[in-house]
Formats: C-alpha cells, structure tokens, sequence
C-alpha cells in the first residue's frame, strides 16, 4: 500500500484524476477523480442524490455490458434511496436483539473452537487461512442459515469475486463438495470452468456466478416455506407494506442479499484480522499490553481496522456538477473514495501511521459511512473482539514465521498467506 503516495497526494491536493489503462482483462477505462481527505469522503458517501450508487455501480472499473450493469444495480450495495431504503430497513429489522445475542453466543463458541484447532497442531500456522478465513465463515453459517458444512463454498465465491484479478483465487476450488449439503452438490454443478483464455467469466456478472445463484434460490425457497430462527429466514417472513404490492423480500432479492453477506460480509472481515494480526506482529509492545489487559482488546478494534482499512476504495457516479476541494466535477464522471487515504489523514488521525493501542478511533471510515454504512458493522467488531481475545489470552507471544502474500486486487487489502509461530 503506497502510503507515502496518497499522503503527498491528499496534503498538496486532495483530488486528483486517475487514468483507467487497459489491464489484467480490463479495457482501457474514461479514468476517475480519487478523494483522499477524510472530510471530503465523508461528504460523498452522505450525499446519495449527488454522488450516485446506483448510476454505474460501486465498483471503479465500468461493467462490461449494459446487461451487466442492470445485473449489479439490483443489488443493495448498488442502490440509492428510497429502493436501497426499503431493503435496508427490512434487513435491519431481522437483526432483532435476540438474534444478535445468539449470534454474540455462537461467535465466542466459534472464537474459541477456532483458536482450539489452530493450539492442537504444530507451533506455526497460516493465520490467513486456518483461522482468519474459518471465523467469519463459521458466522456467516449462522446469519445465513447455511449448513456449517457447505461453509467454504462461501470462501471459493469470495475468492473469485475479490480475486478476479488475482492467479491464486480467480478460480477457487477449495470446496469439494464432500460432506455437504445437497443445495451445495446442485450449486457444485454449476461452478464454471476457466475458458479458453483460462480465465474465469466476470463474476461481476450474474452469469459469472451460477453455482452461488442456484444455491441461493434454493436456500431462499427453503426459508420460505420452513423458516429456521436465523437471520434470513426472519427476513423473509417480513413485509414492508411502505414498498407497495406485496412487500416480501422476493428470491431474486435474496439471492442478490445473499450474494452480499456471503462475499462482502466474509471477505472484508477474512482480511482486516490478518491485518489487525500483522499490526500486533509490527508491535509487540501492543501485544504485551494487550494481553496484561484483554479487556482492552474491544476498544483496540477501531484503531486496528483504520491502521489496516481491508476496503480501499468504493466508486461513485456524480449525478449534478459539483464542486470538491476546489476542484469541479462534471455530472456523469465517476468519483472514487479512498477510504485507505481517509483513514491516515493527519487532520483526524495524530501520527496516523503508527498502530496506536491508546488511540480513539471510532472516526475511521473502514465500515463506510451515510446510507451505506456496514449493518455488520457490530457483529464485526464482536468477531474481531472475540477472535484476539482468545489468540491473546492463550498465547505467551506470537511472531511471524515467514512474509505475508498479498491479494491482487484494486478493492480489498487481502492478505493471502500470514505464516505465524506461537509460544504458549
């Protein structure tokens, strides 16, 4: 991550203009404005009307096709109010508080069952993997109603989404199908197959994705007619009579829902504990604080997530000209916050690069921040929370066995491979 850049670029400008070249199965692109100062992110993502979601996605490069393009618009990350409003507020109604105590349960249940299996073997493992990417998993199995056991076709639906651009996930395979679900045998029969090229299809495009689609139209139809006491299932008994008609969240809702908690929700928190874990291996200070106090460990949560920031960037369409730090943008040109410059502007954050376990974070912007601000935001910090208090409490010390391997990718921070040793 090109720190020294952005902060050059954020103290002499603020905006700047980026070109868009052809690469890794891109085509050349119109180029964007890039946002980098923390105020001026936060003034885009709280103003919907002008800085438009929905007009070109939320992606930086352009879908490839108009047909594509209707495809993402239909999801909530893609949306602006009032149809972003309706999904949104029927979703937040099916976190009630008793479903967030269970899940608050079932976490510290999977924290520790997790932390279980990373002690019982050898004094090294690859935290990026064998624990980073189990927790958020485990917990996306319980919000979604998902089979425990079919839980890592959500690690492969991730991987090529985010990896797209990336040789190692572009086509992940790591489930077999052994042991799950027959939802997951039918969706196993739809994963697609490298072409000719031995590329992946877009997964940004609905026909690029047709084993998470099938599998999501069948887990919608089964909550439907035998709803579970899981998150999902809540939602799809709801109605929202202010949307007119019928009101239920339809299958093609919920499939596009799921598609978002079982890439977005996993992937963002699969990277920001690695990243908080590479934060801790940087500082073994704060390590050492850390476990003299695990009570501090929830409020060093923050300070973690804007040091790392796992979501870099998010795209916007300026719907009206618009002025920004001086500089003017025509309506129709894409606007690119840089959620990884705003959380290391020196005008909110004193000294930003350094990791600080003291340091009153909560004005980071790693989970977003208006409208679209992360509904899993809590469940996040929770995981997080419980996952390190757990590393901590039953460790002595903890240091890296190896580099890290970072994910290819112009959106998330992704962290591939971390080799850690413990003493206990």
């Amino acid at each position: 991550m090109p720190y020294d850049v952005l902060a050059e670029l954020r103290r002499e400008h603020g905006v700047v203009r980026i070109d868009e070249p052809e690469q890794l199965g891109w085509p050349e692109g119109p180029g964007y404005w890039l946002l980098l100062r923390h105020a001026d992110v936060v003034r885009v993502l709280r103003d919907p009307k002008a800085f438009s979601s929905w007009v070109g996605g939320t992606q930086i490069r352009d879908p490839a096709t108009p047909a594509d393009l209707a495809y993402v618009r239909r999801m909530m990350l893609n949306m602006d109010p009032p149809e972003h409003s309706r999904l949104r507020r029927m979703l937040a109604r099916s976190f009630t508080p008793r479903a967030i105590g269970r899940l608050e349960s079932q976490i510290a249940g999977h924290a520790k069952g997790v932390v279980d299996r990373m002690l019982a073997g050898p004094r090294e493992c690859d935290f990026a993997k064998d624990v980073s990417a189990d927790l958020p998993l485990l917990a996306l199995a319980d919000i979604l109603g998902v089979p425990s056991e079919d839980r890592w076709l959500m690690f492969d639906w991730s991987n090529r989404v985010i990896g797209w651009q990336d040789p190692d996930y572009a086509s992940s395979a790591a489930f077999t199908g052994e042991g799950g679900s027959d939802l997951a045998a039918a969706a196993l029969g739809a994963r697609p197959s490298p072409g000719p090229d031995g590329r992946m299809p877009d997964p940004r495009s609905r026909s690029g994705m047709p084993d998470l689609y099938r599998y999501a139209a069948g887990l919608g139809e089964r909550k439907r007619a035998d709803p579970g006491d899981d998150v999902m299932s809540i939602l799809m008994a709801q109605r929202d009579d202010a949307a007119g008609g019928d009101g239920h969240v339809s299958i093609e809702e919920f499939e596009n829902l799921f598609w978002l908690f079982a890439v977005a929700g996993n992937e963002t928190l699969r990277n920001g504990l690695p990243g908080a874990m590479i934060a801790l291996l940087e500082n073994p200070v704060a390590q050492r604080a850390l476990r003299a106090d695990p009570t501090r460990i929830g409020g060093v949560v923050d300070e973690l997530l804007r040091w790392w920031t796992p979501v870099m960037t998010f795209r916007r369409t300026a719907t009206v000209d618009v002025d920004v730090a001086g500089q003017r943008i025509a309506a129709g040109e894409k606007v690119v916050v840089s959620f990884a410059s705003a959380n290391r502007d020196e005008s909110v954050f004193a000294d930003p690069d350094r990791f600080d376990v003291d340091r009153n974070a909560k004005a980071h912007l790693a989970f977003g921040h208006g409208p679209h601000f992360c509904l899993g935001a809590h469940l996040a910090r929770v995981q997080m929370t419980a996952l390190f208090t757990e590393v901590l409490g039953r460790t002595s010390s903890i240091e890296a066995a190896g580099e890290p391997a970072y994910l290819r990718s112009n959106f998330q921070r992704g962290v591939k491979r971390l080799p850690i040793r413990w003493t206990a």
